[in-house]
């Protein structure tokens, strides 16, 4: 629930590449939410991307680089919480390993990926948050990003929230924890077989009758968005941040793109 803490933590909001370049109602629903959460909330402009898809490529050099300049641009901050479970694993997990060898540069992204939290974990895990004032007549189904569920341990808590929301109905679908298909330069790289996950997810989300489909990384809700589309399924896919500061006032993801 929106809680009256003792201490209002100054978070810094990592936004992530695709919340700004494609989605930034995400951006304003995570504010939103964690300014109900009782935080203090700034977005540094200094931020850039996290350096995940170097990372994914084996360029350690750049990584390095940009994992430097990020934790040094939210140095300040209590928290640092991004809505990607794939960004936030990327910070939290991946930073640290980054610097095995330099014990200077390895605490300092320690310590960086100890304050590093997905928006809906931090929501829940951290400031105790139980239930949104939100309200949304539809039935929905949740996909299970790889990175925040194998990474962070996300599941309960974006369906706690959820079943929070008002007039808000979960139907799961059968396999929910398996990729999509997207991972990152995966579906660049091997495109035959990310479509065949891809479709198979969507036959998924089709089976439960749901309307809408939910999910925490927008890589992810990107890709099926556009196996939706392509299919002509009827199917609308928001980020979860989206219906939980009940912030549905936008085309749902993919609609009205070419």
């Amino acid at each position: 629930m929106p809680i009256t803490p003792t201490h209002s933590p100054r978070v810094g909001l990592f936004v992530t590449c695709l919340v700004d370049l494609f989605r930034p109602n995400v951006g304003f629903a995570a504010i939103k939410l964690l300014k109900q959460a009782g935080c203090q909330v700034e977005v540094p402009t200094a931020q850039t991307c996290c350096g995940q898809p170097a990372y994914n490529n084996g360029d350690l050099v750049n990584s390095r680089a940009i994992a430097k300049q990020v934790i040094n641009t939210f140095d300040t901050f209590d928290y640092i919480v991004a809505p990607s479970g794939s960004c936030a694993g990327m910070l939290k997990q991946h930073y640290p390993q980054l610097f095995q060898n330099d014990p200077e540069w390895q605490a300092k992204a320690q310590a960086f990926a100890n304050r590093c939290y997905e928006l809906v974990s931090f929501l829940t895990d951290v400031r105790g948050m139980t239930f949104v004032n939100a309200s949304f007549e539809q039935t929905v189904t949740y996909h299970d990003a790889c990175a925040g569920l194998r990474e962070l341990g996300i599941y309960a808590q974006p369906r706690q929230l959820l079943n929070s929301v008002q007039g808000l109905k979960i139907t799961e679908m059968a396999e929910t924890e398996v990729c999509c298909g997207f991972g990152g330069t995966f579906c660049v790289k091997y495109p035959d077989i990310s479509t065949r996950m891809v479709s198979d997810k969507v036959a998924n989300i089709q089976a439960t009758s749901a309307t809408i489909l939910l999910a925490g990384d927008m890589g992810c809700l990107l890709n099926i968005a556009g196996r939706l589309k392509r299919l002509n399924s009827p199917v609308k896919v928001y980020h979860v941040a989206e219906v939980l500061a009940d912030m549905i006032t936008v085309p749902a993801i993919g609609e009205g793109e070419n």
